[in-house]
């Protein structure tokens, strides 16, 4: 066990401790300060793919039901979860019905009703609404009020697995008053709404400069009177991992700093201060390089990485694909930048283990350089007199984008090192990441926008059960100018095949069968490269050794549980 394990495994252990911890009351607790190194760009997750905004506004806005750290589903608006058992889940399948708890308030005071969840589903639902989080209502056909507190949701086909709509982080009930004047195309101009959603959590949003700062104030109206313990809360965005890590870890300025995207051995040199220690949790979070299988030449001006731009003339080809996955040394990348809170993978589904493939294991898992220069051989593409592969007038060479970070920029000196011994080229660019994650439809800078040949970056889903992430690569979630660049089939993937194996994996209810169809789904989409997956990340943060009550997790939102933190006396 090398010296950062056994640090984090301190970290796991005071913080199993300090979750016991007493609460103290609402307010008295002064000021939390939260640092993402990546900025925060909106408050409304509906708008944005991006982890740091769904983390940030999970702090005011909730769902029915979140997943905790043991990836159990827990009531968070509602009575109890609806299961067969209970009555909550029909018997055919085609129908579920929530049961809010009767005294919860929006933070202005009204009460929360069945209508702010019918208008939620209609909000994500609408034509040209570009809702990031479409996946999560896959299949639901009608949200209706019973009563002001019971809402019954009908499926159009039997669903084994209902735990989507309104479920996790990702899929929060927003206030129908508030957001009623911005469906469809008119969702991203609804400025106050977006940037200040009134919500039902432990903050409310107080001020909201995009990309920069948010500062929050304790709900007067939570549900619980005696929490939050702060009464106030920043959320400061920008600079880079390394500083975030120092600002809490080193010179204690920050309570706590998400995403510790730092090189092993630095973390280890500030761990020495003592000011903070470092939690990590591994759920689903998977760095992976996507290919954009439509042409992204900018020649191309508005057609560019949409349909009408056509297939992408090098990585349409499965040998291309293939080769630069073979060509990469997963366990090279993992040291350098990972350590302990990484693991080299094939897998996009890489957890829980029920679930994990090792399918695609024998031909990806190990760097091979000569199968994959041999693959490129027999495909015709041939070295020019600069080393560079080339077929038909195309030449391998690739854009080859990621936000700013030092741990991904190492990551693309090697991967471009990697494929140079293939006759590939790559010219690598960084993006901001409060840009780059950002979901601004008018920026050529996002991921979802995919102005590149390929980008890397990390993405996960809420809770443990895959079904809806897979719905993310579904043909028709691909980003477009229709949909405000927000689908989530970032590669832009499409097989007819695969899209009818979703279908009859949300049609299944028996567990064993389930994960054998989500291994099946995992690994036509690394076989046919959607992706190339590169390493199972632990979600790494760290928090101030004043700070209590965190219970770190890979599963939501790691800020789910933030009306519990307090500050040790």
């Amino acid at each position: 066990m090398n010296k950062l394990n056994i640090l984090l495994a301190g970290s796991v252990a005071a913080l199993a401790l300090g979750a016991t911890a007493a609460h103290a009351e609402r307010g008295t607790d002064g000021e939390l300060k939260i640092l993402f190194w990546q900025a925060v760009s909106t408050m409304n997750p509906y708008l944005s793919g991006g982890t740091k905004e769904v983390y940030a506004s999970s702090m005011v806005i909730e769902p029915l039901a979140r997943y905790d750290e043991k990836g159990e589903l827990v009531p968070t608006l509602v009575t109890e979860i609806p299961t067969l058992e209970n009555g909550g889940v029909a018997q055919d399948l085609l129908s579920m019905t929530w049961k809010l708890k009767p005294d919860v308030k929006w933070s202005d005071g009204t009460p929360l009703t069945a209508d702010d969840l019918i208008f939620t589903w209609k909000y994500c639902t609408a034509p040209d609404g570009g809702c990031a989080q479409a996946a999560q209502y896959e299949g639901v056909k009608n949200v209706e009020a019973v009563d002001p507190h019971t809402v019954k949701i009908t499926f159009e086909e039997p669903k084994p697995y209902p735990y989507s709509a309104f479920v996790g982080a990702q899929s929060p009930v927003i206030q129908a008053a508030q957001f009623k004047d911005c469906v469809g195309a008119r969702a991203p101009e609804c400025t106050s709404a977006n940037f200040m959603p009134i919500g039902t959590g432990p903050f409310v949003v107080k001020d909201f400069k995009p990309n920069d700062v948010i500062s929050f104030e304790a709900n007067p109206n939570y549900r619980d009177p005696a929490k939050p313990a702060f009464a106030t809360a920043t959320l400061k965005g920008g600079g880079d991992a390394p500083s975030a890590a120092r600002a809490v870890l080193e010179t204690g300025e920050f309570d706590y700093a998400w995403n510790m995207q730092v090189e092993p051995e630095v973390l280890a040199t500030m761990l020495a201060a003592g000011k903070g220690q470092l939690v990590t949790a591994f759920g689903t979070q998977v760095e992976r390089i996507n290919l954009n299988h439509y042409n992204a030449d900018p020649s191309l001006g508005a057609k560019r990485s949409t349909k009408e731009a056509g297939p992408h003339p090098a990585l349409s080809d499965p040998a291309v694909r293939r080769a630069l996955s073979m060509a990469i040394d997963r366990d090279i990348i993992d040291e350098a930048g990972y350590g302990e809170a990484g693991r080299p993978t094939c897998n996009i589904v890489p957890a829980p283990e029920a679930y994990a493939s090792t399918g695609n294991d024998d031909w990806c898992l190990k760097q091979d350089i000569e199968g994959a220069n041999k693959l490129l051989d027999e495909a015709g593409w041939v070295p020019g007199s600069d080393g560079i592969r080339a077929k038909d007038g195309v030449r391998l060479s690739f854009l080859y984008s990621t936000s700013t970070n030092s741990v991904r920029q190492a990551t693309q000196e090697l991967v471009k090192d990697m494929w140079s011994q293939i006759g590939v080229d790559a010219e690598l660019r960084n993006v901001s990441a409060s840009v780059f994650f950002g979901g601004d439809p008018a920026s050529p800078d996002t991921f979802q926008k995919f102005y590149a040949d390929v980008e890397m970056y990390t993405n996960n889903f809420d809770g443990t059960d895959p079904e809806k992430y897979l719905a993310e690569w579904l043909c028709d979630k691909v980003p477009a100018p229709e949909n405000g660049w927000q689908g989530q089939n970032i590669p832009r993937y499409c097989n007819p095949e695969y899209d009818k194996l979703v279908g009859v994996l949300a049609k299944t209810a028996d567990l064993e069968e389930r994960a054998e169809l989500a291994k099946k789904l995992n690994d036509m989409l690394t076989e046919e490269g959607a992706h190339i997956p590169l390493i199972h990340r632990g979600q790494l943060s760290s928090h101030s050794v004043t700070l209590d009550g965190v219970r770190m997790n890979a599963w939501d939102s790691e800020l789910w549980n933030v009306a519990d933190w307090s500050r040790k006396k």
